[in-house]
């Protein structure tokens, strides 16, 4: 009896010794990589290698680029086609509700990454989102977008036209959103109506209308092709600090508008950047990587975008132009310091 219990004692410690052996030969192979079952390697190994899934989301970037009529989300689509690569590289361009509306979905809406806005939807922002201006970064200034107030004859200076009948364009425009805006800034007090310009253009001839209010690149053709009578101007705006937060100044001239402007004369007013932002992603995390490996690509390519076939607007693009009130993208100030190191070395 007492034999058969120590035969049951002895292959009890037997097997848990095994045991143990068993665990401590998982735990080496876990630690250094090795399994001493090939079918698990084969399924981890497996495992390793992305999903489709994974693999077209790794290096995708969402860009808000506004109402589809509209020139920014033009632009988007032109810089999705120059830097699309494949896996390596894949701009989604995103139809909004405007371009001041690009700055909502960029903030708030998930999978965007950058966003074209107008400068001055920041001011929007100040009190609702504090630090505004260190949660997003500029990537570009594309293009300036002027300030145009075009009126009728009786219509001599601004002030006159305190109460009376302006045209901002259609909710969602940029014309909607800076025009009261920079009104509000000049302290003119003006009934604000907000319809086609086609239409309010119609009613400026009819005197039903004093004024249209643009803010978009000129030339604007709507002034080119349209038949005005004499005295139908523009007002000059006057670039003062009042504007230094978001605008630039700007000037509209006699070879941009020949039938409106007299040979020599030039119209002082002002500009909206547009510019491309980027949420001011923490350096080192997935996001960070993926708008600088966008910013490498747009910059590299950008003499593509100046190619026929593209917006003309791209032939004005400077690399290295500014935008008020914002700081540069972090790795789009390092692509700048290497080219300019690359120069300088080339001397």
């Amino acid at each position: 009896m007492k034999q058969t219990s120590a035969l049951k004692i002895a292959s009890l410690f037997a097997a848990s010794l095994f045991t143990a052996v068993l665990a401590l030969q998982a735990s080496a192979a876990a630690q250094d990589g090795t399994t001493a079952n090939p079918q698990a390697g084969r399924v981890r190994a497996a495992k390793a290698q992305p999903s489709p899934k994974e693999k077209i989301n790794a290096w995708t970037v969402g860009l808000a680029g506004g109402l589809l009529e509209g020139a920014p989300i033009r632009l988007a689509a032109e810089i999705a086609r120059v830097v699309d690569d494949g896996d390596n590289l894949q701009v989604l361009p995103i139809v909004t509700r405007g371009p001041t509306e690009n700055l909502n979905s960029l903030l708030y809406l998930r999978g965007v990454d950058m966003a074209m806005i107008n400068a001055d939807a920041l001011e929007e922002y100040k009190i609702q989102v504090p630090h505004i201006l260190q949660r997003i970064t500029y990537v570009l200034n594309l293009f300036p977008s002027e300030l145009h107030i075009f009126v009728r004859p009786e219509i001599q200076t601004l002030q006159d036209l305190a109460g009376k009948k302006v045209n901002f364009n259609t909710r969602g425009t940029a014309a909607a959103y800076s025009g009261p805006l920079i009104f509000g800034r000049l302290g003119l007090n003006v009934d604000k109506t907000f319809i086609p310009h086609q239409l309010a253009l119609q009613q400026m001839k009819s005197g039903d209308m004093a004024a249209v209010v643009f803010i978009t690149s000129k030339p604007v053709d709507a002034f080119l092709k349209g038949k005005w009578e004499p005295g139908f101007k523009f007002l000059p705006v006057e670039y003062q600090s009042r504007f230094e937060d978001y605008y630039l100044p700007a000037t509209l001239e006699a070879s941009e508008y020949p039938g409106l402007i007299r040979q020599g004369e030039r119209i002082a007013t002002i500009s909206v950047p547009t510019a491309l932002v980027a949420f001011n992603w923490p350096p080192g995390s997935n996001r960070y990587h993926r708008v600088a490996r966008f910013v490498d690509y747009l910059f590299d390519r950008i003499g593509k975008l100046q190619e026929p076939g593209f917006d003309p607007k791209w032939k004005a693009i400077n690399l290295a132009a500014t935008v008020p009130s914002l700081s540069r993208f972090q790795a789009a100030q390092d692509w700048l310091d290497r080219r300019a190191t690359n120069r300088q070395t080339a001397k």
